[in-house]
């Protein structure tokens, strides 16, 4: 018979006083607590550590090489568990590359669904791009100019990992003499052994011609013929001391003459080669010289140090004002005029340089001697982006950096795919304008190209797939609806799928990663989620509590660490732990629905569920000091061009519904300008016209969500700087200073003073 309770004895995790508890299977059940009581500890630490460790121990030893060693939590016994799943707040990925579409796979599917019914256009001329016969491959071929030395080549691998022996061979047996690998040119049976682990080109040379001369119309034509054949349909022309030219049978613009090679899903990757725009390699984004940054006091001379990317210890390194000088009495500027009285002329040359024109460079050294020398100036960011370039100091890289800002890439526009992937449209847009819409716009994009609802986001009649595509599409359009309606159950539907995974608060990231474990539609499964409410509007809350059901009636048991009032009245069984926190937590108070935890007085959580304790409304509010910051015309992501009055010396509350467009203003807007005028940061902020009553403040400090030290041997005490004047009191006793003990010698990081058999962690790993 199934066991009906997951039955907990003996648990002492942490703060936890030897507790036993009982926990009923296949119902939402919630632990909660005052803060530090020792929830955590019970759910993540105790149950889901040995529900995982429990599983981890059933696979093979070879597949737990990689899984790394679990420590066995200290616990008498449980019964009763499911191998375990956590959904946590700590998995926000900092790859800037992860966006929601990523993160939910929906842009996995979206990838597949363009390869397989999009329509190409020409990048060029922007019309449909058809296939090639091979008698226009000819005819192009055959228009190249007289005495053009080329090579009709079939491609056979383009940027494939592997030793690729059979196309050797292949061409062997097929009588072909050359082959081409990685661009250089080899006899077949001379053929290098190649690497598996790298990607490699190799072509197979079918004929060398010498317009006007070898290249008769039935030898062109058999050539192409033949590179067509062994190369599926693809077939590429080299010509010498000019470009390569790739033909189609598959796809080309005969207007403009450009070829287009086969869709495939990598195609629409911003993470590989293959799809991603070259210039910024899929970021959407490059790393430029911020003249701001470079020169951020334009009220200060050249001479006091106004470049400050030259400048060192605040005043101007002597090689470079020299440099600057000179510069100045060859363009009528003076080193003593303030930097922002230069011309825009002036200003650029200092900047970008004298472009190849030479100028007279007096230099006088510390020793009094005096050199001169006629050359180029190269320009300030013209220096920083060489040397940025090619330094092999890392240390070097990273203060240059810090004149640096990411600015949208120039090639891209910030879309990050080549222009080949960016000219396929399935329903009118592309995939990145796909992305680039909402949860409820991309629901309403599936229905109207499916041609099952009205098309409100400018769908033409003739945009909507056609019965064939349908057949095509059918499974991949099913996902990808069936995964945004999961993140519309959660109340993400403000969200766009293009959206940086970085910048979702924990909330967010943990109710996406509910979205996907929905999808994998998994029953029998223990779920451990911490805190999941976090940043959600109560109005939202009953989509989430929606969610959470719906994972609980799949036929799994849903354990969630909450202080949600809304949730805890949702759930089947709450447990209560406390009654305190730290060492006055860690026993149960109360268990079963809600109306035990109300019942019992000893538990706080009742008390405020009942309404016999509530949290005080002040009496009085405090006055402030009377001066504001302003915010003028702030327009980032969904603001609408508003202007905001922050009161200064209060404690000021933005709120609103999720998605409202808070985090925006007061992160994206206030705190970068901020951040970037008082303490020179590389991030840009959003859109704005201006922030007024900047000099009523002299610092910003912005508290998020990141996680703190997660290094063993941080605690509270070293994270706050508490640790440094205990150490220091503690050097100043008699007995320390008769012994010469320094503050170094009460610091558990540094040898002299920490433990040597240990190094400072406070106990010894030994591998059992």
């Amino acid at each position: 018979m199934p066991l009906d309770n997951i039955v907990v004895k003996g648990a002492r995790e942490h703060n936890l006083k030897n507790v036993d508890v009982t926990i009923p299977r296949n119902k939402l059940v919630v632990i909660t607590g005052v803060s530090g009581s020792g929830k955590s500890s019970l759910a993540f630490d105790t149950i889901y550590a040995e529900g995982q460790r429990r599983y981890v121990e059933s696979l093979s030893a070879y597949a737990r090489q990689f899984l790394g060693r679990m420590d066995k939590p200290d616990v008498d016994y449980i019964e009763g568990l499911s191998p375990a799943i956590s959904i946590d707040q700590k998995g926000v990925s900092h790859n800037p590359r992860s966006t929601v579409g990523t993160v939910t796979e929906i842009y996995d599917y979206l990838r597949l669904l363009y390869a397989r019914v999009g329509r190409p256009h020409c990048y060029n001329c922007g019309r449909p791009v058809e296939r090639q016969t091979v008698q226009q491959i000819v005819d192009s071929v055959l228009s190249l100019p007289d005495n053009s030395r080329i090579q009709i080549m079939a491609p056979m691998v383009r940027r494939k990992k592997g030793e690729h022996k059979p196309v050797f061979e292949q061409a062997r047996v097929a009588g072909f003499v050359r082959v081409r690998v990685n661009g250089e040119t080899y006899e077949v049976s001379e053929a290098p052994d190649l690497d598996k682990k790298k990607w490699h080109n190799i072509e197979i040379v079918v004929d060398r011609l010498v317009m006007g001369e070898s290249a008769e119309i039935n030898r062109v034509s058999d050539s192409v013929e033949a590179a067509l054949k062994m190369a599926g349909g693809t077939v590429l022309v080299d010509v010498v001391g000019g470009e390569e030219q790739l033909f189609s049978e598959h796809f080309a613009c005969v207007h403009c003459s450009i070829s287009f090679g086969e869709m495939e899903p990598r195609t629409f990757s911003f993470n590989n080669p293959h799809g991603a725009c070259s210039t910024c390699t899929g970021l959407g984004y490059k790393l430029e010289i911020e003249p701001d940054l470079v020169v951020p006091d334009k009220d200060r001379t050249i001479r006091e140090g106004a470049v400050q990317a030259w400048a060192r210890t605040g005043t101007m390194s002597p090689w470079y004002f020299s440099q600057l000088e000179s510069l100045g009495r060859a363009y009528k500027f003076d080193t003593e005029t303030p930097f922002k009285k230069l011309t825009k002329r002036q200003v650029e040359t200092i900047f970008y340089g004298t472009k190849g024109k030479s100028i007279k460079v007096t230099h006088h050294t510390k020793r009094g001697k005096t050199y001169n020398w006629s050359t180029s100036f190269e320009g300030v960011i013209t220096n920083l982006e060489r040397r940025h370039k090619d330094t092999e100091s890392d240390y070097m890289r990273t203060e240059i950096e810090r004149y640096m800002a990411a600015r949208p890439c120039a090639s891209c526009e910030g879309r990050r795919l080549r222009r080949e992937a960016l000219a396929v449209t399935v329903g009118g847009i592309n995939i990145m304008d796909m992305t680039d819409r909402s949860i409820n716009g991309a629901l309403e994009w599936i229905d109207a190209i499916s041609g099952d609802g009205p098309s409100p986001n400018g769908t033409k009649p003739e945009d909507v797939l056609t019965e064939r595509d349908k057949t095509i599409a059918s499974q991949i359009l099913k996902e990808i609806d069936a995964r945004l309606r999961f993140l519309l159950n959660i109340g993400l539907d403000y969200l766009t799928l293009s959206r940086t995974a970085s910048t979702l608060s924990g909330g967010e990231a943990q109710r996406i990663r509910l979205a996907t474990q929905i999808g994998s539609g998994l029953m029998g499964v223990l779920y451990v989620c911490d805190e999941p409410s976090i940043g959600l509007h109560p109005a939202d809350d009953y989509r989430l509590i929606h969610t959470l059901k719906r994972l609980r009636d799949l036929g799994n048991t849903v354990i969630i660490v909450e202080h949600d009032e809304a949730i805890m009245r949702a759930a089947d069984h709450i447990v209560d732990i406390g009654p305190g926190a730290g060492e006055h937590g860690g026993h149960i108070v109360a268990t079963g629905p809600v109306q035990n935890i109300i019942d019992t007085p000893e538990s706080i959580t009742g008390q405020y569920l009942g309404g016999f304790r509530t949290i005080p409304v002040p009496e009085t509010r405090r006055e402030g000091n009377g001066k504001f910051i302003t915010i003028k015309g702030a327009r980032q992501n969904n603001l609408k061009d508003i202007d905001v009055k922050v009161p200064l010396g209060k404690l000021v509350c933005v709120t609103g519904v999720s998605g409202s467009g808070k985090s925006t203003l007061i992160y994206e807007v206030l705190y970068k300008e901020l951040a970037r005028i008082f303490y020179r940061a590389k991030d840009r902020p959003g859109d704005f016209d201006k922030i007024e009553g900047i000099q009523n403040i002299d610092k910003v400090v912005n508290i998020d969500q990141s996680p703190i030290g997660r290094t063993p041997r941080s605690n509270p005490a070293t994270y706050t700087g508490t640790f440094t004047p205990i150490r220091e009191l503690f050097a100043t006793v008699p007995e320390a200073r008769t012994r010469g003990y320094k503050p170094g010698r009460f610091s558990f990081n540094v040898k002299g003073g920490r433990c040597e058999a240990c190094s400072g962690d406070g106990h010894i790993n030994i591998e059992m």
